[in-house]
């Protein structure tokens, strides 16, 4: 458990390995987000750790060769409120930017007015790409009724 004292130092942010798949399901499980894909895209998700224990996580769903789809962005509930939501997310825009990604979307019922501090805007399902329309996430995982965001990747704009 997070304590007051609790330093997100002590958080370790690291690629995640075959042995973090139950840690990470039951994380968003009990963050009532999709767990549809996970096993498939497990190897582009980065967690936080502390000590032995994943304490955080956020998804890459790669989609195609331009874009990718943030998704299963959790922290456990003792730990939220310590920048490690913000130090997740932060790391995963700076691994697509790192891919020569174009852009990221992601797909939200709760969080819309947090994703817009990364740069992300809500969007009309009908400017998605097909490559991202085609994710389990998309066609069934999250209800017709999330908002949609996309964040353009500063790797790939022009002046």
């Amino acid at each position: 458990m997070a304590s007051s004292s609790t330093s997100t130092a002590a958080v370790v942010l690291r690629g995640s390995t075959p042995a973090d798949l139950p840690a990470v399901l039951r994380l968003l499980e009990a963050s009532s987000l999709p767990t549809a894909g996970v096993v498939e895209a497990l190897r582009d998700f980065i967690v936080a750790e502390s000590g032995s224990e994943v304490v955080g996580v956020v998804g890459i769903e790669t989609c195609g060769d331009r874009y990718a789809l943030l998704r299963s962005t959790a922290v456990v509930d003792a730990w939220r409120g310590h920048g490690i939501g913000r130090r997740l997310v932060e790391r995963a825009i700076a691994e697509a930017e790192s891919r020569a990604l174009e852009a990221l979307y992601l797909l939200t019922t709760t969080a819309e007015h947090y994703f817009p501090s990364f740069g992300f805007t809500a969007i009309n399902r009908d400017v998605v790409p097909e490559e991202v329309k085609a994710t389990d996430e998309f066609r069934s995982a999250c209800p017709a009724s999330a908002t949609v965001m996309a964040l353009r990747l500063s790797a790939t704009q022009t002046s």
